[in-house]
């Protein structure tokens, strides 16, 4: 059962009842976990959701029982199937977004309305959850940056794979210091990461623990069968303990309840990453000049100049890949870099992880 409402009512009707619940529904647990996790530990039950991140994919497995020795340090992850597949199809084939996301439609990869899709929703309902299990209490939706993929073009990707990367809808949870690092926005990745080769309708999750160190899982994120897949895993595990007649064996997240502490998240405009701009810019002398000095104003160094040939409309899109760079100051120079009248469109932004990929 989908949605909040009546399914928050009836699972903690079950719990009153001394039911145990397996559900698939990650908006729900996304947005009242903290809730329901307390309740069946207040009446004695287990609940089950590892259909709700990565289908058949035993990632929140992995992370409670599994990495239970480690702290994460951090999450890296593909975790929409129908996003990556217009990714990868747009990648592999140089076909538009909208010519893709008809034929994930026609496939069934795609709903009518995709809005939850290629807008992050689904992957960002994901990550809330898996931020509540490695890192403490639910975190609000609304405080986790999230970025879709539908203004990404056949042209982004070209320039991608012409400096070495590919495009993902990536989600990324890193640990610095006291505070959570939260985000799912497109990214590009170097070719030669395990991610960036996660193609089709393929979820993936690069874990990385503190004693651990790199844990990489794969497999159907979505899907009938791989969802009943993952419920079923979850049925058997209940129906052993009820054999043995315990229950709570394992908490619902990696701890105790009582000892969960509240995730303090880090800024986004305070995050510090590698940025590709796409500038659609007249043509004319001085152009890269101005544009330059406005990033170097702002603490913003270039990596790499790419300027393509002339167009017909006078325009020329110039692609710029930088050094590491806080968002906020990034945000401050494109606003300046929008408003000049040698810019006519607004300038495409994708984040860059490269080597340090977490």
């Amino acid at each position: 059962m989908g949605g909040y409402e009546p399914a928050l009512t009836f699972i903690l009707d079950a719990f009153r009842r001394s039911k145990h619940v397996v559900t698939a529904n990650k908006a729900l647990l996304a947005t009242h976990g903290d809730e329901i996790f307390q309740n069946a530990v207040q009446q004695g039950v287990n609940i089950g959701f590892e259909a709700s991140v990565g289908g058949t994919i035993p990632v929140i497995k992995t992370v409670k029982e599994s990495l239970v020795a480690n702290r994460i340090q951090s999450i890296s992850a593909i975790m929409n199937g129908t996003s990556n597949f217009i990714l990868s199809k747009m990648t592999d084939e140089g076909k538009s977004f909208a010519a893709v996301l008809k034929e994930a439609q026609a496939l069934g990869f795609a709903e009518a309305n995709p809005v939850y899709d290629v807008e992050g929703i689904d992957a960002a309902h994901k990550l809330a959850i898996l931020l509540s299990l490695s890192y403490g209490k639910k975190v609000s939706l609304d405080s986790i940056y999230r970025e879709g993929i539908a203004r990404i073009s056949e042209r982004d990707i070209e320039f991608a794979r012409e400096l070495g990367y590919r495009i993902k809808l990536l989600a990324i949870a890193i640990r610095r210091d006291r505070e959570i690092e939260a985000r799912l926005h497109p990214t590009m990745i170097p070719f030669d990461h395990l991610l960036a080769n996660v193609n089709g309708n393929f979820n993936a999750f690069h874990i990385i623990g503190d004693a651990a160190d790199s844990i990489f899982l794969y497999g159907q994120g979505a899907g009938m069968m791989p969802t009943a897949s993952a419920v079923v895993g979850d049925i058997v595990d209940i129906a052993r303990d009820i054999l043995k007649g315990i229950s709570g064996r394992i908490p619902p997240r990696v701890r105790n309840e009582e000892g969960i502490e509240a995730i303090r998240l880090r800024p986004f405009d305070q995050i510090k990453t590698n940025y590709y701009f796409r500038f659609s810019a007249v043509d004319r002398p001085g152009v890269l000049s101005r544009i330059s000095g406005i990033l170097g104003v702002n603490d913003i160094s270039i990596a790499t100049v790419i300027q393509k040939g002339r167009k017909q409309d006078g325009a020329v899109p110039v692609v710029m890949t930088t050094y590491k760079a806080r968002e906020s100051d990034v945000r401050k120079a494109l606003e300046e870099i929008d408003k000049l009248d040698i810019v006519m469109d607004k300038t495409m932004l994708i984040r860059i992880e490269d080597d340090k990929l977490p």
